[in-house]
């Protein structure tokens, strides 16, 4: 498999990902015909809520996640590079 062929599969579940998320996320419609009581119909859109504030949460806590590991990454390729006399310092 070259890279080509790669590059599109990832393209292609980096989209089908979005939409599914998409989707999981969108609002639930006020008039539901398949449902007839009241009552779960709300208690439907409750649980709805309340998955987009934890899913929510979690994306933040992942993207914390992200931002502190590219971080000591860095200061980690820093010292590596340093120690090993290979990098050269230049400000941007």
């Amino acid at each position: 498999m070259g890279w080509k062929s790669k590059f599109i599969f990832l393209l292609i579940v980096y989209f089908a990902g979005f939409a599914t998320a998409i989707y999981c996320l969108t609002p639930v419609p006020d008039k539901q015909t398949a449902i007839s009581d009241t009552q779960s119909s709300s208690a439907s859109v409750l649980k709805s809520d309340e998955f987009v504030k934890s899913f929510n949460l979690q994306m933040h806590r992942c993207t914390e996640w992200g931002r502190d590991a590219t971080v000591y990454a860095g200061r980690y390729m820093k010292q590596i590079f340093l120690k090993n006399g290979t990098a050269k310092t230049r400000s941007i």
